[in-house]
């Protein structure tokens, strides 16, 4: 259980949606972050938070490529309580490529 610090449970939740919304860009082509060659990094990361939550409780983040072209992707994604309540809209954009090997 974390203290009820609002500001802890926001950094928690801002860094912990930022693990793998980029990846969902590269899905789609049998791809991952970790998939041999990959390298991919954020462009920008923006959040809305809707309401009070807390970082500890049980959440579903759902996660969708909105766009990916030219090695860039665009993704979404909606966190929800266990109640169905939103809490929070993320959205981030990140470059992604292939590196050739010799």
């Amino acid at each position: 259980t974390l203290p009820d610090d609002p500001v802890l449970h926001a950094c928690i939740i801002t860094y912990a949606s930022d693990m793998t919304l980029l990846d969902t860009t590269v899905l789609p082509f049998g791809m991952s972050w970790d998939s041999p060659g990959m390298q991919m990094a954020s462009v920008d990361h923006a959040m809305w938070f809707h309401r009070p939550f807390r970082a500890d409780e049980w959440m579903l983040y759902d996660q969708v490529a909105l766009s990916t072209s030219s090695a860039r992707g665009l993704a979404g994604g909606a966190i929800y309580t266990a109640d169905g309540s939103l809490i929070i809209t993320v959205v981030q954009e990140g470059l992604a490529r292939m590196t050739q090997t010799i």
